[in-house]
């Protein structure tokens, strides 16, 4: 099981981090407990299967926030 972090510029409410956390489920399916955090300025999940990163930063670059960094560990 890996546990990913995403850091994200942009998001300024609670409707922002829904988004972002839609976003992370429609692009990862097998994504699970995901949350997004506006203070932090991070969404993190976890999975099982391996993530196509640029596939997800263009995901969340789309919706009009900046996916700045992503992190994963085991």
């Amino acid at each position: 099981m890996n546990k990913i972090t995403v850091g994200i510029e942009g998001m300024m409410c609670g409707m922002c981090e829904a988004h972002i956390c839609d976003t992370i489920r429609n692009t990862i399916p097998e994504a699970k407990k995901v949350k997004a955090s506006r203070k932090r300025g991070t969404a993190t999940f976890i999975t099982e299967a391996s993530i196509d990163e640029e596939r997800l930063k263009k995901a969340i670059n789309d919706t009009g926030y900046t996916a700045k960094s992503i992190y994963s560990e085991q």
